[in-house]
């Protein structure tokens, strides 16, 4: 098997094993087990508080202690084995805190397969603005077969999808170390200073106003993927309590519905190197920012019957804001920092997206719509995709104004290099 078709497979695994239950934990909570609510939001907050403490952690583990290819594969096999015992869980305090460990395990997964990724085909002398997006696309993939496989063999409700989850985990894990070897870069001298030797080094980023501002930039688009994750399929779901739309078919199948958005992830994953070689990071990024825009107004004015289209270009729209920001930030990320740092550098970029961005927009959006937006356990999803859209209006127009980034086509040239 060639370069190219490995690194495919470990990315496919590596979304199949979060496809498996993410979309369906829900299900599985209140048909299954009948827990309430009010502790519901706390499964996606282990997401988010796991991203701030482990992403970066392992960067620096494996910028110098360890190869990244081995930490990967044990972090898997250690979540894989945690995802097992799910099943025997009979509290949601008890369920707390073994999806946290599982997360623990695996959130800072995604950065290090980024790291792992970009050390193997350049070790290669591919092209990695051209040849990464192809093999990342193959993620998606394994996110939406996992999603149907868990609905189609009528597991969706069922502890079984964590076994799903955990099977893939496992042979990850085991198939990890069989990846070229991607040692540690920035090894331990004698000379090293204090920082270097605890693996701080990427945490200067912060002293470099641009990456600075960016890592800002990151954590509030970040919290706008969680706004997505959390409330989408039960806004749809709500539709049920019209009487014109109860047994729409938007109402009966809103997770096939909303896998549409990860299915335009494959299209937009695709056309990246395209728009990144013609107009620079920062107008993908900013084009992102707009996406994220139409995504919450599109679903704003959407009903299941004459505004289906716009539910459908709603999640169309999704693959592009979220496409285009992850990759092109990751991307902007590898051409701003030294290779010695690679690793902690990409752990600090999903620190700051799906780790302090994760827990501030499923924290403040919870407040904010019980607050003033929920009336008798009703909710006014309008209004809520309408404050949504603002915000995500406030950041484009921010990013715009204060992110200075000069398109230079030799950047990201040197992204191969």
């Amino acid at each position: 098997m060639n370069i190219k078709n490995r690194l495919t497979l470990m990315s496919f695994l590596q979304f199949f094993v979060w496809g498996a239950w993410l979309i369906t934990v829900g299900n599985y909570w209140f048909a299954s087990k009948q827990w309430s609510g009010a502790e519901f939001g706390a499964v996606f907050s282990t997401l988010g508080l796991s991203s701030i403490l482990m992403p970066a952690l392992t960067g620096i583990i494996a910028d110098k202690f360890i190869n990244a290819e081995k930490l990967y594969g044990i972090l898997h096999i250690l979540g894989g084995l945690i995802l097992c015992y799910i099943p025997q869980v009979d509290s949601p305090t008890s369920f707390f805190w073994v999806i946290f460990m599982a997360m623990l395990c695996y959130m800072p997964t995604i950065s290090l397969s980024n790291s792992i990724a970009y050390t193997i085909l350049k070790n290669n002398k591919f092209d990695v603005v051209k040849v990464f997006p192809p093999i990342r696309v193959w993620g998606t993939v394994g996110f939406i077969m996992a999603m149907w496989i868990t609905n189609l063999s009528g597991n969706k409700a069922s502890a079984n999808m964590f076994y799903i989850a955990a099977i893939a985990a496992v042979a990850l894990g085991i198939y990890s170390f069989f990846l070229p070897k991607c040692p540690p870069q920035n090894l331990i001298s004698e000379n090293s200073t204090v920082a270097q030797k605890l693996g701080l080094d990427a945490f200067k980023l912060f002293g470099t106003y641009k990456i600075a501002l960016f890592l800002i930039f990151s954590m509030f688009l970040g919290a706008a993927l969680q706004l997505t994750n959390m409330y989408g399929d039960t806004f749809l779901s709500d539709f049920s309590k019209v009487p014109e739309y109860e047994n729409s078919f938007v109402v009966k199948y809103s997770t096939i519905i909303m896998s549409i958005s990860q299915i335009s992830e494959t299209l937009f994953i695709l056309a990246i190197p395209f728009f990144l070689k013609r107009f620079g990071i920062k107008q993908v990024m900013l084009i992102s920012m707009i996406a994220w825009v139409l995504r919450f107004g599109l679903f704003a004015y959407g009903d299941p019957s004459g505004g289906l289209w716009m539910i459908i270009l709603s999640c169309i729209v999704y693959g592009m804001a979220f496409d285009f920001f992850n990759i092109s930030g990751s991307l902007f990320i590898e051409t701003s920092t030294d290779s010695s740092i690679r690793s902690s550098a990409q752990g600090l970029f999903m620190m700051m997206t799906n780790g302090f961005g994760a827990v501030l927009g499923s924290s403040i959006s919870g407040y904010i719509i019980d607050k003033y937006f929920t009336v008798d356990n009703t909710k006014d999803w309008h209004s809520i995709w309408l404050c949504f859209a603002i915000y995500a209006a406030v950041i484009a127009v921010a990013f715009a104004v204060f992110f200075k980034h000069k398109h230079n086509p030799e950047e990201i040239a040197e992204v191969n290099h």
